[in-house]
């Protein structure tokens, strides 16, 4: 009997423990949890590219054989003319070649001159003048062959316009595989992008595209979709699409950017940062416990969600959201870390080769700029920092619990 009291003892002590234990946890002491704000945003949803401006109409200048450069035009940013000669390589074995050709064709002349008066004698002068006449055209032939050998050593502009780069000196030796002049009109411009194959789908011509630029940093660089190549690559397993450039760009030929071109979008939608979407739900704070809401996602970005469902702008919910806690738990708010949900950023280009960049989410809430177009622009300038927010944010939960 007195055992048997003793163990009722321990379990009533247990009990006791555990419910102390719970009521300091979650009502004395709740866990510490950030959150953020829905916010109300026109949200895009892109896919992300990279590419070179190039001006839309231009040639290269390659020579056709292997010499060396004897003589090169100092012209770069020069207007020229079709066949406005630029350089030329060295011809003297060439040159040398025609000299003797051309004793050569006026010995012959000389033999048939003086053949032709006696050519209708009989039949062996009228042969020897025939033989004469056939060895002069096959030197004239021969001649008219090798100054178009020696043209093709001569490096003219291929188009009328500006030549824009120059890449060789007198004195270097160059062949079919070396670009020795880049010329064309500088304008208009367009920018050769980049599209992995799995999202071409989503690209048509009109879309309209927003370029970053790491030589303009916050300007709002603005394109439009204007081709995109029937055939693929497919050792690369990309699409080449061409995207025409407004005139007043301040881009350069030869400079790189980064697309994201806008393939859906919406004027007005609920966000939230993608860390507090939780499978189908999202973790409302009401009146200092937790409430699960069902949504549906929508437009989804490595940064904002867009959100459907009964949660509206300014609604707090846990970010990130805490799957460890139940509906209704107590919590606690680190005010420090709350904030709204930023316009969603465009995804960052990955450093692992033959990776997809997911279509993204572009968004503008209504207190960012007034033009969209620029909303977009500086909501991708934030990547950055998004980033190191998120993971300042996660490290200080981690840390906490």
């Amino acid at each position: 009997m007195k055992m048997q009291h003793l163990i009722a003892t321990g379990i009533l002590a247990i009990a006791t423990a555990g419910a102390g234990y719970y009521a300091y946890s979650n009502l004395l002491h709740p866990p510490l949890v950030t959150t953020s704000f829905a916010s109300l945003a026109a949200v895009s949803e892109a896919v992300y590219g990279t590419g070179t401006v190039e001006p839309e109409r231009w040639a290269k200048v390659v020579p056709l054989q292997r010499r060396r450069l004897v003589e090169l035009c100092k012209c770069e940013g020069q207007v020229v003319k079709a066949g406005q000669i630029l350089g030329r390589q060295d011809d003297a074995e060439e040159r040398s070649a025609l000299e003797q050709m051309d004793i050569n064709r006026g010995q012959l002349e000389r033999d048939l001159a003086r053949s032709e008066k006696d050519r209708d004698k009989n039949d062996a002068t009228r042969t020897e003048y025939e033989q004469r006449w056939t060895k002069l055209e096959e030197a004239k032939s021969k001649i008219a062959a090798q100054k178009v050998r020696l043209d093709s050593l001569i490096l003219r502009a291929p188009l009328d316009g500006m030549v824009l780069r120059r890449d060789s000196e007198v004195g270097e030796i160059a062949g079919p595989t070396d670009v020795l002049f880049w010329v064309g009109p500088p304008a208009p411009m367009q920018v050769v992008a980049e599209i992995n194959e799995e999202e071409i789908n989503r690209i048509a011509a009109g879309q309209k595209a927003f370029l970053r630029s790491e030589a303009f940093p916050g300007r709002a660089l603005r394109a439009t979709v204007s081709q995109i190549t029937p055939k693929g690559d497919p050792t690369r397993k990309t699409f080449r699409v061409y995207l025409r450039l407004p005139q007043d760009t301040p881009l350069r030929i030869g400079m790189s950017v980064e697309t994201n071109i806008i393939f859906r979008e919406k004027p007005a939608a609920i966000v939230v940062p993608a860390e507090a979407v939780a499978g189908d739900s999202v973790q409302m704070v009401d009146d200092g416990r937790i409430r699960r809401v069902p949504v549906t996602v929508g437009i989804r970005g490595s940064r904002n969600t867009e959100i459907i469902g009964d949660v509206s702008k300014g609604t707090t919910v846990l970010s990130p959201a805490r799957r460890d806690l139940a509906d209704g738990a107590r919590i606690r708010i680190d005010n420090s870390l709350t904030r709204a949900a930023e316009p969603a950023t465009v995804s960052e280009p990955t450093d692992q080769q033959g990776v997809t960049p997911e279509a993204t989410v572009v968004a503008s809430v209504t207190t960012a700029p007034s033009d969209p177009d620029d909303a977009v622009i500086s909501a991708a300038m934030t990547a950055h920092i998004d980033s190191v927010v998120s993971d300042a944010r996660r490290n200080f939960i981690s840390n906490s619990r």
